[in-house]
């Protein structure tokens, strides 16, 4: 017998613009059951005894709030937590692991932060029962002869210290306004106060500190040149790294990493995964991360979790991390018998294409610019009609500012960019001068068409906006942002569309279909991009040509290419130092262990990036 649930999206639910169709339409309400009723602010209640799961009240509903769903009946046992009447849960516990890194992998929305909050002692689970929290001994008792039982017995006792870095690190600055060493200080007195003590008045010549921990966190984070600014002067990526060392100073038992790769670059993403695998050793980590490349090189263990967003997630069994990405990526849950993706997703093992039309859309000579202490000095390089351009590099060496040159927001000092084209330029940080809900928007700048024709089938229906449309611009989350400039980039009419950072906030399966989906317009249109990222897998996937920007961060940068996707992959991971081998199953990339048997091969041929296992 399954198990029926209903859950209520209260972000769409807007009971002032419906006439309760949910309620009105329902067979059960017809017949004199109290199947539906009006809650609090006049948002529909829903009784899972009493519905029948007609989906009536689903198709009905005008702003596509409520979702009926049937569920395996033993999945039952399982629930960890509701979030109140109709409302989310999650279902299953992860085990953290001694000495090894545990990875939660799952699109966004389905439980991966709540089972973090668990974990970590911020939030209590009420095994469903979200009227009267149940008491420690009651959860206890759900859980004994598991082994999650001893985990969170402790954490009940107050026997556990955690320490947890969170989602969204551009918080920090509202809670934190003084310089970055005052708060690595006051975190490390907080779990040293001698540690602490030393830091302030132990600090060396080169601005790090007496204390061997502290030190060591700062030097291996490479944070020395921000401890005297202060928090709301950092760019995103040094908040991530600032956040990510006040994490570590807290002497803790286990240690939670809620995206941890987020504004970083290549280089830095791989600097922090070798610091949490080296905090590994000793200590407890769960992580959750979006970058399937930076996952793979840094778990040993990967839940995966699969539901419907906002409405259940279920944790899937641990998997070693190779067979979880790859699981993740077809996309069939063998062990579990549950589909979670229609296609898989897969990789080429060389470049998607060699071939696209030569003739030049965009020419630009050796490019300088100089802003404040900031030089940029760019190659001559050309774009051509229908191609794909992926910009890659170091955090701070002029990409966006290269970015905003071929958008014309900005005039080089020397060269000049010869185009007379159109752009459509999605900005790296995203901000919307809009008051209102996201479909009036995309009325206003695509029109009608925007629930018919090319923007509907080929934009809108991939990028899942039409679940964004009821909800206001203010309302919105960084990924859900992210997906409607997006989305509203491709739907200009544009010769050269330009996205900065466009993985950014996504998860995993967003990146992907996000990549297809730039990909398939500019194919089908015929029209050209030029694409600046980090993910190395959203680049393999979106990218012709590449790219390649270096230099020293914040004082200079310089660029070569477009090269061939093969040259420029080469080039680029030449200068970072690392080596990727194809899996034989998905042809995805994988990063090789420095200086293993495979990386030293590769090394040795040149080829850093196409070579498969």
């Amino acid at each position: 017998m399954p198990m029926r649930i209903a859950t209520l999206l209260r972000d769409r639910c807007q009971p002032k613009k419906c006439n309760h169709e949910c309620i009105s339409f329902c067979p059960g309400v017809r017949i004199g059951d109290e199947t539906v009723v009006e809650g609090l602010k006049g948002r529909p209640v829903i009784s899972e005894t009493l519905c029948t799961g007609c989906g009536i009240c689903v198709h009905k509903c005008p702003h596509d709030a409520i979702r009926i769903i049937q569920l395996p009946e033993e999945l039952g046992k399982d629930l960890i937590h509701q979030y109140g009447e109709n409302g989310f849960r999650l279902f299953r516990l992860p085990v953290p692991l001694e000495g090894k890194v545990v990875g939660l992998l799952g699109p966004n929305g389905i439980g991966k932060s709540t089972i973090i909050n668990i974990l970590s002692g911020l939030l209590q689970p009420n095994l469903g029962e979200f009227e009267q929290q149940p008491e420690w001994d009651m959860i206890l008792q759900m859980f004994a002869g598991t082994e999650q039982f001893g985990y969170l017995k402790s954490l009940s006792q107050g026997n556990l210290i955690t320490s947890l870095k969170p989602q969204y690190v551009d918080k920090l600055p509202q809670v934190h306004k003084g310089k970055v060493r005052d708060l690595l200080a006051k975190v490390s007195k907080g779990s040293d106060d001698a540690q602490g003590g030393n830091y302030d008045a132990q600090r060396g010549s080169d601005g790090t500190s007496g204390s061997s921990n502290l030190e060591e966190v700062v030097r291996d984070l490479d944070i020395v040149s921000v401890l005297d600014q202060n928090l709301p002067d950092l760019s995103g990526g040094e908040l991530q790294r600032v956040a990510i060392a006040a994490t570590l100073l807290k002497d803790a038992d286990i240690y939670f990493f809620d995206e941890p790769s987020s504004y970083l670059d290549i280089q830095q993403r791989l600097i922090v995964a070798k610091v949490i695998q080296k905090l590994s050793l000793k200590k407890q980590v769960m992580l959750i991360e979006h970058d399937l490349a930076v996952l793979d090189f840094l778990a040993d263990n990967v839940y995966l979790l699969y539901g419907l967003e906002g409405s259940y997630g279920v944790l899937a069994q641990p998997r070693a991390v190779r067979s979880s990405i790859n699981t993740y990526l077809g996309g069939f849950l063998k062990e579990e018998n549950v589909r979670i993706r229609d296609k898989e997703i897969r990789f080429e093992a060389h470049p998607p294409r060699t071939q696209f039309q030569a003739i030049p859309l965009v020419e630009f000579e050796s490019l300088e610019v100089k802003l404040g202490k900031f030089s940029l000095k760019t190659n001559p390089g050309v774009i051509h009609f229908g191609e794909v351009v992926g910009v890659v590099g170091p955090n701070a060496t002029g990409k966006t500012t290269f970015v905003k040159m071929l958008a014309g927001e900005l005039q080089p000092d020397t060269g000049s960019v010869n185009a007379d084209v159109r752009v459509s330029y999605k900005p790296q940080y995203v901000q919307f001068d809009w008051d209102g809900n996201v479909r009036d928007l995309f009325l206003t700048e695509v029109g009608m068409g925007i629930d018919k024709g090319f923007f509907h089938a080929e934009i809108a229906c991939p990028m899942r906006l039409e679940m964004l449309y009821p909800k206001h611009i203010n309302t919105l989350s960084g990924g859900e942002k992210q997906r409607i400039s997006i989305a509203l980039a491709l739907s200009k009419e544009a010769d050269l569309y330009l996205f900065d950072e466009p993985s950014a906030y996504l998860d995993s399966s967003q990146r992907m279909e996000t990549a297809k989906t730039i990909r398939r317009v500019m194919e089908k249109s015929g029209r050209s991009a030029l694409i600046v990222d980090h993910d190395v897998y959203f680049i393999d996937l979106v990218s012709d040509r590449l790219m390649v920007f270096s230099g020293e961060s914040s004082r200079y940068g310089r660029s070569e290419g477009p090269y061939d996707l093969r040259k420029g992959m080469n080039t680029f991971l030449r200068d970072v130092g690392i080596t990727f081998r194809r899996d034989t199953i998905t042809k995805r990339p994988r990063i090789n262990k420095l200086d293993s048997v495979k990386d030293r091969e590769q090394k040795s041929v040149g080829e850093f990036y196409f070579a498969l296992n």
